[in-house]
């Protein structure tokens, strides 16, 4: 029997955790599941047997290196500053890791341990990073073994609304972590573009008259998704003239959450003591030319209620933290809405001579629109969770027999991963 760890059991976790305990019996799992929140992690597994649910105390390292010590193969979805602890362990006990979030510089130079222990560490396995690099990464290797040369690939990926639940002037509810969508690109971005390395600053990010047009869906404003510049070496497109990942919101929450930026509302440095402070006391200085704003903006802060005289009262807190108590409830998912996840690639690329059409620059699009069930069964939680999970049953069966630290840019993974999320609904429509 193969003992499996999942180490949180938040949002993005729910259609994870299902789909590892749905395949429990067949493949002879048990499944561990440790959150911070012990009756989060109990009622994941409400009703399953093979599982076990633990609290956990993110501070000690005990507490972790007993849970690992249980697992053939552990996966983090906890806050991605963790994820290193967890590896380390994952290392020192011969564990398999996993998780859902950016490889770092720390991660990486585990590589060659990792390698002698005869370990698989596969990161930035969830939707974007993930899907997005699995489906790009066939689209790329396909053209290139034709005889094609990539001059141009955009990546656009978002979390979104679903049209018929979207009811508010941000046009925005939030499906995951809410820490992560306040500090989403405070290190900026930089991209290719023309043949130029091209950074965006945080201030210049959140531009609304950046648009791309989504099949079926309309115009959705993309911002660059952090530092593009080293996957192109990781894709192999050494030929590529622009080359840039971004995020998808809807054009009007780009123009609101430009605001919420240059109001410095997200920053980080500001101790404010809440005691006492009430929601309108804290943001009128932020609102005191509120009048003379564009009326679109008007609508979107009346209807975050910054005038609610209720009193925060949660300590030492940053204009972040207040800023993410406010969403919280004001853009929260409701029972029985539905959020949508949008991916869309567009590459263009050349054949070499020899082709009909060579020199002739070619166009082709794959787009990937993922709607989900309710509040609980997500898209995120869907295309976050789905390819960890058929990740963790190739590297136990076998399948998936590469060792070291990598992410997911390889046929002999994303191969048999993409043929099991296409019998699970999460397909591409290929136009050129």
């Amino acid at each position: 029997m193969h003992h499996i760890l999942v180490l949180g059991a938040g949002k993005s976790a729910t259609i994870l955790i299902e789909s590892l305990l749905e395949d429990a019996f067949e493949q002879n799992w048990f499944l561990h599941v440790a959150d911070i929140d012990l009756a989060a992690a109990e009622k994941k597994i409400a009703g399953f047997e093979r599982s076990a649910a633990y609290g956990i105390d993110q501070g000690n390292h005990l507490q972790l290196e007993k849970l690992v010590g249980m697992a053939d193969l552990v996966i983090s979805m906890l806050p991605p500053h963790m994820h290193l602890q967890v590896a380390q362990i994952c290392l020192a006990r011969k564990k398999h890791f996993l998780n859902a979030s950016y490889l770092t510089p720390e991660l990486l130079a585990l590589n060659e341990e990792v390698k002698a222990a005869g370990l698989s560490f596969l990161v930035e396995m969830g939707l974007d990073p993930g899907i997005d690099h699995m489906s790009a990464m066939e689209m790329i290797d396909r053209i290139q073994k034709d005889g094609g040369s990539i001059q141009s690939f955009r990546s656009h990926c978002g979390g979104l609304i679903s049209p018929e639940s979207d009811n508010n002037p941000w046009h925005y509810k939030i499906s995951w972590n809410p820490g992560n969508i306040i500090m989403a690109g405070k290190d900026g971005a930089a991209y290719l573009s023309g043949g130029e390395h091209c950074s965006v600053s945080y201030t210049e990010l959140f531009d609304p008259s950046r648009k791309v047009y989504i099949p079926g869906l309309g115009d959705y404003a993309w911002y660059p998704n952090r530092d593009s510049i080293p996957y192109i070496q990781k894709y192999g497109l050494h030929d590529v003239h622009d080359f840039v990942r971004t995020t998808l919101r809807h054009p009007d929450f780009a123009q609101g959450w430009k605001k919420i930026v240059e109001l410095g509302l997200t920053s980080e440095t500001k101790n404010i003591d809440t005691a006492g402070l009430s929601f309108k006391t804290f943001f009128e200085p932020y609102l005191t030319d509120f009048s003379h704003w564009d009326p679109l903006l008007q609508t979107q802060f009346n209807f975050l209620a910054l005038d609610n005289p209720v009193e925060i009262n949660r300590g030492i807190c940053s204009a972040a933290q207040i800023l993410q108590m406010v969403l919280e409830k004001k853009l929260a998912l409701e029972e029985d809405d539905r959020d949508m996840i949008v991916m869309l690639h567009e590459l263009s690329f050349i054949y070499d001579k020899g082709k009909e059409s060579s020199g002739t620059e070619q166009k082709i699009n794959a787009s990937l629109v993922v709607k989900g069930h309710d509040q609980m069964h997500t898209a995120m939680a869907k295309t976050v969770g789905l390819p960890l999970a058929m990740a963790v049953r190739h590297i136990l069966q076998g399948g998936i027999s590469r060792k070291g630290v990598f992410i997911p840019i390889y046929p002999d993974i994303y191969e048999p991963v993409l043929r099991d999320l296409e019998k699970k609904g999460i397909v591409f429509t290929i136009t050129s």
